[in-house]
């Protein structure tokens, strides 16, 4: 009853095992490419430099608007009350009146030693610059949803490979147990063959736990829920078509990843903004020319006084001689005063003025700041030179250790690949031996387990080997395929 439950406990776990491994299915496979596409749909960094290339695009129209006139209309109306100036006279009056005045104006600057022109190109290259930036982080996210895509492909070989050491740990077992209650055999060799299907089956859970985990990462890397069921298609590993190694040496690696990649274009791009900005702001410290002109007109409901003649008249005081006769001078006696308004379309049209002429706007003295720009924008072109140099210098740096890593994982498969196959031999000589009653159980089982970690050794190494490669053809600027 002792040796019995071993066996009840292993039972038990491989019936549980289909419960574990159970993936909840989604309504469509996911295979790398839309694993890819979903996460460049929604991750919120993409988004987010989204809007800042968005932004940039602005503030180039804006720009480009700045080489147009501006024009506008001003129209204003109210009441003056107490002492003020009429505006259709400029005389001071206690009137309370009416008034109302409407003008166009424009603007453009016509010459500014190129300033404005230099800033418009350097606001296009930020703009491409932004836009190369999206491309640079969309390569990113790509890069780490393939390794994580990869991941879980060396998990579910993994668990393939569980799977398949304990269908042999259940053939030994029942052959044991055939032998045992034969009488060939003693029956510690039956609780030996149990305790090595134990320990497999552990092996399964353990691996089928790190599947989920791989998967739940790949879910993070994609911004996907975690509850949601994702059906991962993943191609035998055999099956990954990669570049043949002769194929990619370092230094051409390198020369096309400079040409490729968006990293590299961001930094040309950002340098050449930043030389287009050294010449406006160097502009800037000159005079600038420009157009004006202006027409207006305006409107006063003002009381007018008009005199009214009685018929009498007034001596003034004067004389006006004639020859040698003398007369005095009278004027028209006046005996009340009225009141008129001037009309509205009389006004604007006696009021309507116009103006046009050049402008010159000399900067002589403006605390340092123009020059100061200046200087900050020639300083900010060198940083983003020696930035340039520093990316271009880790990017060798890395393409040069992605070789060595894939010359390396190469030979580690190689040798992978050759232990397995030597395990296996072994194997198939230890199980003949056995069979026959030539060799122990434990012996065998050793056989078993050294076979087991041979295939998970090349497993490891072909995955690994896979990657590298793909991260090579990556610097290519072949992009990311493993079908």
């Amino acid at each position: 009853m002792r040796t019995r439950l071993p066996l009840i406990i292993v039972v038990f776990v491989l019936s549980a095992l289909p419960a574990l491994a159970q993936q909840p299915q989604s309504s469509q496979e996911w295979d790398l490419k839309r694993c890819v596409e979903y996460a460049l749909a929604n991750n919120i960094s993409v988004k987010q430099q989204d809007v800042q290339a968005r932004l940039s695009a602005l503030t180039l129209n804006q720009n480009k608007l700045y080489q147009y006139p501006s024009a506008g209309v001003t129209l204003n109306s109210g009441i003056n009350s107490g002492r003020s100036i009429d505006p259709t006279t400029n005389q001071f009056t206690n009137q309370q009146l009416f008034f109302a005045s409407g003008s166009f104006s424009t603007n453009m600057t016509v010459f500014n030693f190129f300033s404005l022109k230099n800033t418009i190109a350097g606001n296009q290259y930020d703009y491409e610059a932004a836009t190369a930036g999206v491309d640079k982080l969309k390569n990113d996210i790509a890069l780490n949803v393939a390794t994580a895509y990869l991941l879980v492909l060396l998990a579910r070989e993994q668990v393939d490979i569980a799977k398949v050491a304990i269908m042999q740990s259940e053939q030994n077992l029942a052959n044991t147990r055939k032998r045992v209650e034969a009488g060939a055999l003693p029956e510690l060799n039956a609780a030996e063959a149990e305790a090595q299907l134990a320990r497999d089956s552990s092996a399964l859970i353990t691996n089928q736990a790190s599947l989920e985990q791989n998967i739940l990462q790949l879910k993070a890397v994609m911004n996907v829920d975690a509850a949601l069921a994702l059906a991962v298609v993943l191609p035998p590993i055999d099956k990954i078509p990669v570049e043949n190694i002769a194929e990619l040496q370092p230094e051409a690696v390198y020369q096309l990843a400079l040409v490729n990649l968006p990293q590299q274009r961001v930094n040309e791009l950002r340098i050449k903004a930043g030389q287009k900005y050294v010449q406006s702001s160097r502009g800037a410290m000159y005079p600038a020319f420009s157009l004006f002109g202006s027409m207006g007109t305006n409107y006063a409901r003002n009381k007018i006084a008009i005199p009214i003649y009685d018929g009498t008249y007034d001596k003034t005081g004067a004389i006006a001689m004639t020859g040698s006769a003398s007369y005095d001078v009278y004027t028209p006696h006046v005996g009340s005063y009225g009141v008129r308004y001037i009309p509205f379309g009389t006004q604007v049209n006696d009021n309507f003025s116009q103006r046009v002429g050049v402008s010159v706007n000399i900067p002589l003295f403006s605390n340092g700041t123009l020059r100061t720009a200046w200087e900050r924008n020639k300083l900010n072109l060198v940083g983003l030179q020696l930035q340039k140099d520093l990316d271009n210098t880790t990017l060798k740096q890395n393409i040069y250790k992605a070789y060595s890593d894939a010359v390396a994982s190469l030979h580690k498969y190689e040798a992978s690949r050759r232990s397995e196959l030597t395990a296996e031999k072994s194997y198939d000589f230890a199980k003949k031996r056995y069979d026959v009653g030539l060799m122990a159980t434990i012996d065998l089982l050793t056989n078993q387990n050294n076979l087991t970690t041979a295939k998970v050794n090349t497993v490891s190494a072909h995955v690994d080997y896979v990657f590298k490669i793909k991260v090579l053809e990556f610097y290519k600027g072949q992009g990311l395929k493993l079908q």
